[in-house]
């Protein structure tokens, strides 16, 4: 239960995948730093990484019963509308409850009736919109949001009210940044003297790219590139055996800052949280959408980053024929490494966390 006379307490909503999830804690973790005395409570779906995640950081966490309407048909689809008037309900009442002066919403079904519930309690409306393309939550909340913080100038096309939207950036953990490249090397038993190559498909691990990199692995071995290769859970088990000297299998790596140090070149998705690392940290990359998500909107991230001249963007159906000589090409040439580096670097907006709180505080305090 809130105190009355508690002037700050923020409400925050998003979820189903980390990227929706991490820049909302980003967030929260700023205006606790800045406002110790905040009350924050997060609304999400207790079966996704929220309902883990959240409590495990020690917030508060009300769960709701919406889910995600699948793209294919399933019977579960049928039960969609009574889930989100169920979901409208619930959230008016977790809102009626915990009375917030702000409610930030950063994406993902979950946050549509919670974020609509503190808008009919009067709460300032916050939405984070991480990817280029605006997912269907963001651009059904425009309406009642008073700011709308995007991550990617393109994102403006594709919404109404350019009065309130601002290009601040996707907000990163706080904990995020580089150490010594000779003892980030050190920790993943690799040579100080050859190029590193990263890779990443996210924590379940991403079908083509572990294939492709199974069909490559040996030559780019022979052209003396070593490997730092994160298979994802489900695909562990299957490409464990190309571990070796040079060749670094993990199905989860835990200390991303250290990954990040040691590799001169990155290989990955393009989740919004990941460009978001890479823009901050500076690291060369290429990236391949996933062609499995919902309004393409990891092509349309990876493309305003090429465009800029800061990624290489590698599609996902030429991922097998074109992944050795794109890497090759990259990794031997420190002069093009550089150029990609320094692009990066300048399209980052590592502030983002700060000024979005900064912004809810404010609003916290006119009311």
């Amino acid at each position: 239960m809130s105190k009355a006379g508690t002037p700050y307490r923020v409400l925050f909503a998003g979820g189903g995948t980390g990227g929706h999830l991490f820049p909302a804690v980003a967030v929260a973790e700023q205006i606790k730093e800045m406002k110790p005395e905040t009350e924050i409570l997060f609304i999400g779906t207790k079966s996704k990484i929220e309902g883990k995640v959240v409590p495990q950081l020690g917030y508060r966490f009300k769960s709701i019963w919406i889910k995600g309407f699948s793209r294919k048909f399933n019977l579960e689809n049928l039960l969609f509308p009574l889930k989100l008037l169920v979901s409208v309900i619930q959230s008016i009442l977790i809102n009626m409850n915990f009375r917030p002066k702000v409610a930030i919403g950063s994406g993902g079904y979950v946050a549509g009736p919670a974020i609509f519930g503190a808008s009919v309690m009067g709460a300032k409306i916050i939405l984070l919109e991480q990817n280029s393309y605006p997912g269907v939550t963001t651009r059904l909340l425009e309406r009642y949001a008073d700011e709308v913080h995007i991550s990617f100038d393109d994102t403006k096309k594709y919404l109404r009210r350019e009065n309130i939207i601002h290009t601040t950036g996707n907000p990163v953990r706080k904990n995020l940044g580089t150490i010594n490249r000779e003892d980030a090397i050190k920790k993943f038993g690799l040579s100080g003297s050859k190029k590193t190559l990263l890779i990443i498909g996210g924590s379940l691990g991403a079908a083509s790219i572990n294939k492709a990199v199974a069909g490559n692995v040996k030559k780019l071995e022979e052209e003396g590139i070593q490997v730092i290769w994160q298979t994802g859970k489900n695909y562990y088990n299957k490409y464990k055996q190309f571990n070796s000297e040079s060749v670094k299998v993990f199905e989860f790596i835990d200390d991303m800052n250290a990954a990040y140090s040691a590799c001169d070149l990155l290989l990955a998705r393009a989740g919004a949280t990941t460009i978001a690392e890479v823009l901050v940290l500076g690291v060369p990359s290429i990236l391949v959408p996933s062609p499995n998500v919902a309004g393409n909107h990891q092509y349309y991230n990876a493309k305003s980053l090429a465009d800029k001249n800061a990624a290489v963007l590698l599609e996902d159906e030429k991922l097998q024929s074109e992944l050795f000589s794109a890497v090759t090409g990259l990794i031997t040439s420190d002069e093009k490494l550089s150029e990609l580096k320094a692009n990066s670097k300048a399209l980052a907006k590592p502030d983002a966390a700060k000024v979005i709180a900064q912004r809810a505080i404010k609003y916290m305090e006119r009311i």
